[in-house]
């Protein structure tokens, strides 16, 4: 979820987000003003016909008079929806106010948010005078669980309350506020150095289990945690699919990844990568084998997804889909996907995740959209819309079936796509 910066004065943070409908009834005040002015002068400065016109004048004069008094109510009531739709947005999406002097708003939080003096004034390059904290903006409506995360003994340990905080996120509360405790330490006992880390048998015991169902690997891979996650915690067994995913196919809409490095030819190579919703991160370790570096953004939903990968020896990155990716733009010489493009809600939302995707992609980068589910045909139509609105070059295009657990035949759709340069 996007942050906003909230700069505290009088004790409460307000948020303001302009609408659509707010442009509409601002339109049509001006409509309404630019109309009356453009009567009104006509009214004044047309040459009368009626030789007895001075004798029709009073009653000319009540007409303005009386339309000006109507203008002037529709004013006043087109004034007053405006405020009362800015409410309704306000309270909606959770806008409407951070109070500070709320009891439900613990100590720390209070001083998160207080802005700090820069101690030498002034800073000439940017001109700002005070360092303002960052919070999600949709935190306002989980106060009680803002509280509960952001209540603990200051410079002692934090308690163990990830899921908490991760729970938050899902809410739309992010970026969290940092905390003034200890995070629990795990031992990480065992690991490998690389290459060897890639596929290593770990302990259990170096990952978190709180808040999860499963306490062990072994309760993972019998699990399907999504669905580009079936069993892919198992990552030693040499028949395993996880261990031959990216190297061998199962089927035409599996690409290679020795196949998708060589479609750049003499556009440059592949040397840094986004992997979004990466699983176990295999991705990111395959592409490491072949002296690629990639960054997996994952959460830890029933598994425990972060450590893992961390632990394999390539780089997780705690974040969800909502929240806008922290890179600038034109970084990344690939961007991988799979079915995390499957976004529910207003198409608007699908639009925003795949222009940031598109930010963050260099030009003559490659999207690797990979077994993409097209759940019906809407769904695959829309889809290939927004990507065909990009301009990308299609290197590669497969819509191909699958047979499901349950012997149904689903439709998945795999594409590597080109960025175009744009001026």
């Amino acid at each position: 979820m996007g942050s906003v910066s909230l700069k505290i004065g009088d004790g409460t943070a307000r948020f303001k987000k302009a609408t659509y409908c707010s442009s509409v009834l601002n339109l049509l005040m001006l409509f309404s003003v630019v109309t009356t002015n453009l009567f009104a002068l006509y009214a004044f400065t047309s040459s009368p016909k009626n030789p007895h016109h001075h004798l029709l004048l009073p009653h000319t004069h009540k007409n303005i008079s009386l339309i000006s008094e109507q203008v002037s109510l529709i004013l006043r009531q087109i004034d007053s929806s405006q405020k009362k739709l800015a409410q309704m947005e306000k309270e909606l999406l959770g806008y409407e106010s951070f109070d500070l002097s709320s009891p439900k708003v613990p100590n720390e939080v209070r001083n998160f948010l207080q802005p700090h003096l820069l101690p030498l004034g002034k800073d000439s390059r940017t001109g700002i005078t005070e360092m303002v904290a960052s919070i999600g903006h949709s935190c306002v409506k989980s106060l009680d669980l803002l509280s509960q995360f952001m209540s603990y003994k200051v410079n002692g340990l934090c308690p163990d309350d990830w899921s908490l905080g991760q729970k938050l996120i899902l809410s739309g509360c992010e970026p969290l506020p940092r905390r003034r405790c200890f995070a629990k330490t795990i031992p990480k006992v065992g690991l490998l150095k690389l290459p060897d880390s890639f596929w290593g048998n770990y302990s259990e015991k170096i990952y978190s289990w709180s808040g999860l169902g499963c306490k062990n690997v072994a309760c993972l891979n019998v699990k399907k945690l999504n669905r580009d996650c079936a069993g892919c915690f198992d990552v030693v067994s040499s028949g395993g699919y996880e261990k031959q995913r990216y190297v061998k196919g199962r089927g035409k809409n599996d690409f290679l990844i020795d196949d998708v490095l060589g479609m750049l030819g003499n556009g440059g190579g592949i040397r840094i990568g986004f992997d979004i919703g990466g699983g176990s991160g295999t991705f990111a370790v395959r592409m490491a084998e072949r002296n690629v570096t990639i960054v997996t953004a994952t959460l830890n939903v029933d598994a425990p997804f972060n450590e893992f990968i961390a632990a394999r020896g390539v780089f997780p990155l705690y974040l969800s889909l909502d929240h806008r990716f922290p890179f600038h733009d034109n970084v990344f010489d690939l961007v991988h996907v799979g079915n995390v493009l499957d976004v529910s809600g207003r198409p608007e939302k699908l639009e925003f995740l795949v222009f940031d995707i598109d930010r963050v992609l260099r030009a003559g980068g490659l999207f690797w959209l990979d077994n993409f589910l097209c759940s019906n045909e809407d769904k695959k139509t829309a889809l290939t819309r927004l990507i065909e609105r990009f301009g990308y070059k299609k290197l590669k295009w497969v819509v191909g079936e699958k047979i499901n657990g349950s012997g149904k035949s689903e439709v998945y759709l795999s594409a590597v796509l080109q960025k175009p340069v744009r001026v």
